[in-house]
């Protein structure tokens, strides 16, 4: 008797449910999850593990590399005091945390969205005493997300769209549905925090800069940027440039273990998303491109992003601010998430996170249509000939079948 679904989506959905009601446990559901799906795999299908792994390591070992790269990062960045002068530069009020998450977004444009949500997590430790609302965390990850959404420099998404031959103009109108998402879950978030604990109104008296950390900052962001571009391997120039700064920078190496737990977490989830046996995504539509922003809060988005490269047709732009804003609505839907929880645990909860960060959802959906609205969608031509498996006319006549 053949089951109505199949089994991987039965021991992944098992996983994630785990996941949501043992948020204390995540890497060992995580890894219990991905262990039983590769039993069943090698024992009742054809699956090869190495072949497997053979296509997924440079992903794999650079979510790592990023993970655990940028925890070193945010260290350094909280060590050169510049978080603790922040308060003077910040407005008083809420506008004090809304122009914070507005920094991310920006810094996440043209830097890895890990990256900015790392230095927003290190500052906001800062100038909030510790004491962060889980509405504020989820928005410090949407804030990355969104800014990465229009930038093929901001995302590991939009990278691979731009490496996969995607014009990096044809991602650029997603802004549209970030800024308006911004500026609601940004001033919705800022109030929470506000309300829960107010920003520092003076710097951290005995506070001054350490250049040494500065530099060491600016060194590991070159370096990730560079061999992102060159490479396509961000990690690589991470670690260079971590080596070289331990000789003048004192490294807290104590801080790697936790985030350890994270990233084998993540990893975990994003191996197990790649065995699932999706061989194409719904024809591409809005209304299925809206569906898969929903789709990658729980489903990784860089396979999701795989298949939509091959399957082509789509409107790039929306695609980017739906498989890249769409992570944040839970804590594991984007690698920004898992990092923030690396370092803010309190963080891992599903409930926790959609019932603080519901503005989130609210910001997705109200950003999607505002797009649709002042842009329109306008699906592209695949832009490899191989990869058309879906006819550009079927997709207009669907639209519009006049």
């Amino acid at each position: 008797m053949e089951l109505p679904i199949q089994i991987e989506f039965i021991i992944f959905g098992l996983t994630l449910l785990g996941v949501a009601a043992f948020h204390h446990k995540t890497m060992q559901v995580a890894v219990t999850g991905l262990t039983t799906l590769t039993l069943y795999k090698f024992l009742f299908t054809d699956f090869s593990l190495l072949h497997h792994l053979g296509h997924e390591w440079q992903i794999l070992v650079n979510l790592l590399g990023l993970l655990l790269g940028f925890t070193i990062l945010a260290d350094y960045f909280e060590k050169s005091e510049i978080p603790a002068l922040l308060p003077h530069l910040l407005p008083d009020d809420w506008k004090g945390g809304f122009v914070l998450l507005l920094i991310v977004t920006i810094l996440s444009s043209f830097l890895d969205n890990i990256a900015a949500a790392m230095i927003g997590g290190a500052v906001a430790g800062v100038v909030f005493q510790h004491k962060i609302h889980i509405g504020y965390l989820a928005a410090i990850v949407a804030a990355s997300n969104a800014g990465g959404a229009g930038s093929v420099l901001g995302d590991t998404t939009t990278t691979m769209m731009w490496i996969d031959g995607v014009s990096a103009f044809d991602v650029t109108h997603a802004f549209v549905g970030s800024i308006v998402a911004f500026c609601i879950f940004g001033t919705i978030a800022s109030r929470q925090q506000h309300a829960f604990q107010p920003i520092l109104r003076d710097d951290i008296k005995g506070a001054f800069l350490h250049w040494r950390y500065i530099f060491a900052v600016f060194l590991i962001l070159t370096g990730a940027i560079i061999t992102n571009v060159t490479l396509e391997f961000p990690a690589l120039g991470i670690w260079a440039a971590i080596i070289l700064c331990i000789s003048f920078c004192k490294t807290d190496w104590s801080i790697l273990p936790p985030a350890f737990k994270g990233s084998v977490f993540l990893l975990s989830l994003v191996l197990s998303a790649s065995m699932m046996p999706v061989e194409s995504l719904p024809t591409p539509t809005w209304m299925t491109t809206l569906g898969l922003g929903f789709l990658s809060a729980i489903f990784d988005n860089i396979p999701l992003t795989k298949l939509a490269l091959e399957q082509g047709g789509y409107d790039w732009g929306f695609l980017a601010f739906a498989v890249g804003y769409g992570g944040s609505m839970i804590w594991f839907g984007s690698s920004a998430g898992v990092a923030i929880s690396n370092l803010y645990p309190d963080a891992r909860s599903v409930t926790a996170w959609i019932k603080g960060g519901w503005h989130i959802i609210i910001g997705y959906v109200v950003g999607f249509f505002a797009m649709l609205w002042l842009v329109g969608w306008h699906p592209h031509p695949s832009h490899k000939e191989s990869t058309v498996l879906t006819p550009i006319n079927e997709i207009h006549s669907e639209i519009d079948p006049h």
